[in-house]
């Protein structure tokens, strides 16, 4: 019994699937590459123009009808404080559920799906970050790279879904 499990552990760590950690989809936000759980992730879509909804907060972009779901979209360089930029052919929209709603996020590009360990996984340095830190789970290590893990349930904020379901309402 007990080659059988590690016979099937070995199995699904070759295929890329851990079961004492957890899968983040990574994206690219200026030169720091941020993470969200994977399971909060619906999709992945380039970056299309946004309805503009007038009167919104300035990280709220507007929203978008997908499959004739309206979903807010909010341009998280705007939530971090971060300098805007010109949109490129790798601008992307994850969308993703917060709280039961559905949200788009726009980053400047996705990069991969990384499994990463709880043992790998430290607290959010209170110093030097982009981010308020109060949107972060911690720093994750996979490999030699260091991924800002965010907390999509502190990330936006309760004021921000009132506002998004206004907009998709």
């Amino acid at each position: 019994m007990a080659s059988q499990e590690s016979a099937s552990k070995e199995s699904n760590q070759q295929i890329g699937i851990t079961t004492d950690g957890s899968q983040f989809l990574t994206f690219q936000l200026g030169e720091e590459l941020y993470g969200v759980d994977i399971l909060r992730v619906q999709e992945i879509k380039g970056y299309t123009a946004v309805t503009r909804i007038p009167n919104t907060p300035p990280h709220i972009k507007g929203v978008l009808n997908l499959r004739g779901t309206i979903v807010p979209i909010v341009e998280l360089r705007t939530k971090f404080g971060m300098p805007t930029i010109e949109y490129t052919m790798f601008t992307v929209i994850v969308v993703v559920v917060v709280k039961e709603k559905i949200m788009g996020l726009v980053v400047d590009a996705v990069s991969d799906v990384l499994d990463i360990d709880k043992k790998d996984i430290q607290p959010a340095p209170q110093f030097g970050a982009q981010v308020d830190v109060s949107f972060l789970n911690g720093i994750g290590k996979a490999g030699d790279k260091l991924v800002a893990l965010l907390d999509m349930d502190r990330l936006l904020t309760d004021g921000d879904l009132q506002e998004a379901e206004k907009v998709a309402a």
